[in-house]
C-alpha cells in the first residue's frame, strides 16, 4: 500500500483580540485550511484550538494508509486519538484494523481510540477525518446518510431551509469528546447557522462540500461584535474559535461537515446572538 506523507502543518491558537488587525491574508493563514485533499496524498492540520487535527485523503490511484507524524509522539495515528471520517467524493471503503466499510456519499465512519491501521480506498473518494484526543474508546461505527438522527429545520422564506444528519453525539454513534454531523441546504437556500451562535466550551470547524467550483461561500468569523468574513470553495474547511461565530451564505445550495471538540457533547449548549447585533 501506498502513503505519501506531507509534514503536519501546525497552528498555534490565536486570542479574539488579534482579529480586528488580520488582513485578508492574515484570516485566511490562520482560520482557512484550502488545500486539504491532493491526489494520493493525506493533508493534515494540527490546530492548537483544543488539539483538532483536520485531514484529507484522496486515494486516486490506490489505498492510502493514515501516517502518524513527530508532532503527535505517537506510535500510531489513534493510539490516543479519535476520528470521524465523512467522504465527501464518491463512493469509497474505509478498512479499521482489517474490517472494511463502505461508505457512500456523505456517510461517516467513527474510528475509535485504539485504531492501529486506517486504510482509505476509492478512486474518486475523497475522505474528510476530523480528529479529537480520547481518554476512552468507543467502537468504530459506520453510519449513512440518514440513518442517524436527521432534523429539517430553516424556512425557504429566509433562505436556510436544510437537512441535519446528526452522526456522533450523545444520543447517537458514541465518542469520547467529537459531536459531528451533515448540513444540506436545500436548492434556493444559501445561509447556515443564522441565527449566528458561539460556544465558549467547544471549537468547531466546517468542511464545505458539493459546491460548484465557479461558487463560493461567504463564511462569518469573528466575535458577534466584530465580525470578518472569508471567500471559501469546494472542500474547504474553516477553523471556528470557541469564541467566534460561524455562519455563511453561498452563491448556490451545498452542504458541510461540521464537527466540534471541547469540554462537552451538549447539542444545544451554545449562546445565541440576534441578528440585529452583529457587526
Amino acid at each position: 500500500m501506498t502513503t505519501t506523507q506531507p509534514p503536519l502543518h501546525v497552528r498555534h491558537a490565536t486570542h479574539p483580540a488579534q482579529v480586528p488587525g488580520f488582513s485578508t491574508a492574515d484570516l485566511r493563514e490562520q482560520y482557512l485550511v484550502d488545500a486539504l485533499f491532493t491526489a494520493d496524498t493525506i493533508t493534515a492540520v494540527l490546530t492548537h484550538h483544543d488539539r483538532i487535527v483536520l485531514a484529507g485523503a484522496r486515494p486516486a490511484s490506490g489505498p492510502l494508509t493514515l501516517p502518524t507524524w513527530p508532532e503527535l509522539r505517537s506510535e500510531y495515528f489513534l493510539e490516543r486519538r479519535e476520528a470521524g471520517i465523512v467522504n465527501v467524493g464518491e463512493p469509497g471503503t474505509v478498512t479499521a484494523d482489517g474490517t472494511k466499510y463502505e461508505l457512500p456519499t456523505g456517510a461517516c465512519l467513527y474510528a475509535g481510540r485504539g485504531v492501529r491501521d486506517v486504510v482509505f480506498d476509492g478512486p474518486d473518494s475523497a475522505f474528510y477525518v476530523f480528529s479529537a484526543a480520547a481518554h476512552t474508546q468507543f467502537p468504530t461505527t459506520l453510519v449513512n446518510p440518514g440513518e442517524g438522527n436527521r432534523l429539517e429545520l430553516g424556512d425557504q422564506r429566509t433562505a436556510n431551509r436544510r437537512t441535519i444528519d446528526q452522526y456522533i453525539h450523545a444520543d447517537g454513534v458514541r465518542s469520547c469528546q467529537i459531536v459531528l454531523g451533515v448540513t444540506t441546504l436545500h436548492a434556493g437556500s444559501t445561509w447556515n447557522t443564522m441565527p449566528a451562535h458561539t460556544h465558549d466550551r467547544r471549537t468547531e470547524c466546517y468542511l464545505y462540500f458539493g459546491l460548484p467550483e465557479s461558487e463560493r461561500i461567504v463564511h462569518l468569523l469573528g466575535e458577534p461584535e466584530e465580525t470578518r468574513h472569508l471567500l471559501v470553495a469546494d472542500r474547504q474547511a474553516v477553523i471556528s474559535p470557541s469564541w467566534s461565530i460561524h455562519s455563511g451564505a453561498g452563491t448556490s445550495s451545498y452542504s458541510f461537515v461540521w464537527a466540534m471538540a471541547g469540554e462537552n457533547q451538549a447539542f444545544a449548549d451554545m449562546d445565541g446572538v440576534d441578528v440585529r447585533d452583529l457587526r
